[in-house]
């Protein structure tokens, strides 16, 4: 069984930042990956440094070769389970191949659970949106709805309501709307339709035009924003023991300022970890998840010498 300093479970952002800072501390490293990223429906890539509107494709293949440029080794494979200890090494374990980790950084990501409503799962990462920092400059002043269906909702029509004058509340969840956001949302001059989403028509290439409501309207719309359920990808984490916890926007896995979880050697970032997280702040938690744990080794390693005199 091949052994390796750590294995990164996930090749986004956080993952290949993190797998690049081990790997200049000159550490082995495997990442593996299934090659599915969050944002892989959307053409471009916003708030990113000195690539503003990049493909998210292309700047994860960037990433990638830089970590190869430093030694870092790929997988592209689903892992099946994932057991072991701090003290005895990590096992990790997919249909074909077995390996040995001292530590583990888990940039599983997470995955977004929508309203069942006809038309929003094909327009989503086109013209149905969550974040007005992901995606809100691409629809300034366009008609842009605010689909109603938790407490995240008002917050997101009150940042909307910065980029465009034409902003409606659509309160498909009447409970979600508390008296006091109603207030809030009236005091913007942001108009409030009490009525459910029953359909949303979309074009070909995922363009919003219209909701269909139950009350036999039609409002136009460029764009839809809801808030999406969000949960860690963490069924591995889970396996060795961990728990999630738990904010409005949904199930993550907590850390300290580091990165490290509650179950010892192993670490988390990028979304999994802070369910908000854009790529910068995702890159930036898998760079000092991966320093954290090459000095977690080398302090190890230093106490083990140190034992032995």
């Amino acid at each position: 069984m091949e052994k390796y300093d750590a294995i990164i479970i996930g090749g986004g952002n956080a993952g290949l930042a993190g797998a690049i800072a081990l790997a200049r501390s000159r550490r082995k490293v495997l990442v593996v990956d299934e090659g599915n990223p969050r944002n892989a429906v959307s053409a471009h890539a916003h708030n990113v440094l000195g690539h503003e509107g990049i493909s998210p494709h292309e700047l994860l293949e960037l990433g990638r070769k830089e970590a190869r440029d430093y030694g870092v080794e790929f997988a592209s494979t689903r892992i099946q389970s994932l057991g072991g200890s701090f003290e005895e090494g990590f096992a990790v374990s997919t249909e074909s191949s077995q390996w040995q980790a001292a530590r583990i950084l888990l940039a599983t990501g997470l995955t977004d659970t929508l309203p069942e409503i006809p038309g929003l799962r094909k327009a989503w990462g086109t013209s149905a949106l969550h974040c007005p920092y992901c995606h809100g400059w691409e629809v300034r002043d366009q008609r842009i709805a605010i689909l109603g269906v938790s407490e995240m909702s008002t917050h997101q029509a009150l940042l909307f309501g910065q980029l465009s004058g034409t902003v409606t509340y659509v309160n498909h969840a009447p409970q979600s709307l508390t008296s006091e956001n109603r207030a809030l949302l009236a005091a913007v001059e942001i108009e409030i339709v009490d009525a459910q989403v029953t359909d949303i028509a979309v074009s070909d290439e995922g363009q919003v035009q219209s909701l269909a409501l139950d009350n036999g309207s039609t409002l136009d719309a460029q764009a839809v924003v809801v808030a999406s359920q969000m949960k860690a990808n963490a069924s591995l984490f889970l396996q060795l023991g961990g728990h999630l916890s738990q904010n409005p926007m949904g199930e993550f896995i907590s850390v300290n300022e580091m990165g490290a979880t509650s179950v010892p050697g192993v670490y988390a970032a990028g979304n999994a970890s802070n369910l908000g997280a854009m790529i910068g702040l995702a890159t930036a938690a898998g760079t000092m998840a991966g320093a954290a744990i090459n000095a977690d080794l080398v302090m190890e390693s230093a106490k083990k010498k140190l034992a032995k005199k």
